[in-house]
């Protein structure tokens, strides 16, 4: 596993751990699921944003060194090998639906936005706050190129 991915790996988790993006939990109490959930959705707008052919390689190594560090934090948690396979055969393909549901997110009416993030973001009660950041967080990779991410650290 190629480490030189831990700056961009490390700006996932901070941009994840934001507290103003768990102000609205609707049971008071984030878990690992609504975290991973945000840590994807960050994740699937960074892949789409600097999907092209000059890219591919690097995204395909930061893909594989996220998923593995993913694996490493459930091994933690202390899941067993076979639960460990499953958990991650159900987080890639979560990912995957996440991918899928906000490819074309900038053509999007503020509606449907609302209803993908709904979708997977279901212990979340003021879903128009995440539609309003995930739209700048967009905006803001617009802005930048695929190396500003994985060489620097972010400020939130």
């Amino acid at each position: 596993m190629k480490s030189k991915y831990i700056n961009f790996y490390n700006n996932l988790i901070k941009l994840t751990t934001n507290k103003s993006l768990y102000k609205n939990i609707k049971n008071d109490q984030d878990s690992f699921s609504d975290r991973l959930s945000i840590f994807l959705f960050h994740f699937a707008f960074i892949l789409k944003e600097f999907k092209n052919d000059k890219n591919d390689k690097i995204l395909q190594e930061i893909y594989d060194y996220n998923f593995r560090q993913l694996e490493l934090s459930i091994r933690e948690i202390g899941y067993g090998d076979q639960s460990i396979n499953k958990k991650m055969k159900d987080y890639i393909n979560l990912f995957h639906s996440i991918i899928s549901e906000i490819h074309f997110w900038n053509e999007l009416e503020s509606m449907k936005k609302k209803d993908i993030l709904a979708k997977f973001l279901d212990n979340f009660s003021d879903i128009e706050y995440l539609v309003d950041y995930f739209n700048k967080f967009s905006e803001e990779l617009s802005k930048n190129n695929l190396n500003s991410y994985l060489k620097s650290v972010i400020s939130q």
